[in-house]
């Protein structure tokens, strides 16, 4: 029985959401909530029968499973076709893996999770073939709140198959949540990276392919026109995120930025050119080395500048929501800076945790947040990326690995 477990983080996007779309930079950073996946390779059973691939979701609380028989007899495969080198789900095979779902008859009211099983069977069945094994996902975040939830799945997903099948490997150890988590070389990452990338167009069609970057790669990246700039943050940036729990559209809420352009091109790209302006000079803030006190305090006041002018941009182009705005006011009261993250409509907002702040007005601002029936998450920025864990891991969410 071989076993393994990966772990990759979520995401937010610090400046220039909906204007990137129009050209102009962004600034995305990894945060310290993590999908989990572990796996448990079984032997090959003398009985076929019997051989089954199963998958525990534990947030929701679902359980799938697949006789490995009935996997290489719609997929037409057995072995894999070679892990080193990542390649795209054709429509036929998607076709096939969709009769795989039909059978587990799961209501179109769950069109996400669909989409997630289709993703898990393309990365498992293309990197490990048809073996037998079980598949335990745990994760920290929220989904469909903008904080990459799909990204880290797929991430996560992909490195686990591939340190299952030997291809990718440790480098280095860190130790978190009582588990010895190893980092992963670059090299190898990249391809996590094409590998997570699949998995992410089976789940959004066209997505942009920074979601899964910043959950390989970890630490802070700029983004500008596909370019992608990766970023060192010298100083530990701190940030209190609010699931407002309000859902939203996506695609509606960048076609109304659009169409917002379309109507008002002059203002509109007045607005996108500032955005721009704050998302290059939000790069060189956190880039800033920052050795005592003071300097900490100067570089996070001009944070909190660049992301209160963020959020009125924000607000500009339609995109804030009555949720979003009851946190901006419940956080104005104890003088900390917020902005929305991601698509805005609802989703998460972003609060700058100043390092000087006492840990009793953090508590307080928290305790108001949750009276609205939000939810708070107090996450550090900028941390590592993919981190994989062999054969030593003890125990993962109460299942051995």
């Amino acid at each position: 029985m071989e076993v393994c477990a990966a772990r990759a983080p979520g995401k937010i996007i610090l400046a220039g959401e909906h204007a990137v779309v129009h050209g102009s930079a962004a600034v995305a950073a990894a945060i310290d909530l993590y999908t989990r996946c572990s796996l448990c390779l079984m032997p090959l059973a003398d009985d076929e029968a019997a051989a089954t691939l199963e998958l525990d979701l534990k947030d929701p609380g679902l359980t799938f499973s697949w006789p490995c028989g009935r996997l290489r007899e719609v997929l037409l495969t057995d072995e894999a076709a070679g892990a080193r080198e990542a390649r795209p789900c054709s429509p036929d095979r998607l076709a096939s893996i969709a009769r795989l779902l039909e059978e587990h008859e799961i209501p179109e009211a769950k069109i996400w999770l669909s989409a997630g099983l289709s993703a898990f069977l393309f990365l498992y069945t293309s990197i490990l073939g048809c073996r037998p094994g079980k598949v335990t996902v745990s994760s920290d975040l929220p989904m469909g709140s903008g904080l990459g939830s799909s990204a880290a799945f797929c991430v996560s997903m992909s490195g686990v198959l591939l340190t299952a099948a030997g291809v990718v490997t440790a480098v280095g150890g860190i130790s978190g949540e009582g588990m010895e988590w190893e980092l992963v070389g670059k090299d190898d990452l990249e391809l996590v990276n094409r590998w997570a990338f699949q998995g992410e167009k089976i789940i959004h069609g066209k997505p942009s392919g920074i979601d899964n970057a910043v959950s390989t790669f970890g630490s802070m990246i700029k983004f500008k026109k596909g370019e992608l700039t990766n970023l060192k943050s010298s100083n530990p940036v701190k940030m209190l995120i609010t699931d407002t729990r309000v859902g939203r559209n996506t695609k509606a809420l960048v076609a109304g930025v659009s169409e917002r352009a379309s109507r008002h091109s002059d203002a509109m790209a007045s607005v996108f050119n500032a955005v721009n302006s704050i998302s290059e000079e939000v790069s060189s803030i956190v880039e800033l080395a920052a050795n005592d006190e003071i300097a900490i305090t100067s570089k996070e006041e001009k944070l909190a500048e660049l992301m209160e002018m963020n959020q009125g941009l924000l607000q500009c182009m339609g995109v804030s929501h009555s949720s979003i705005e009851t946190v901006l006011r419940t956080t104005l009261k104890f003088n900390l800076v917020s902005k929305l993250t991601g698509a805005g409509g609802g989703g998460c907002v972003l609060t700058l945790i100043p390092t000087m702040l006492c840990n009793l007005v953090l508590e307080k601002v928290i305790a108001e947040l949750e009276s609205h029936s939000f939810r708070c998450f107090k996450v550090e920025v900028g941390g590592q990326g993919l981190q994989v864990c062999q054969g030593g891991c003890s125990y993962f969410n109460g299942d051995v690995v």
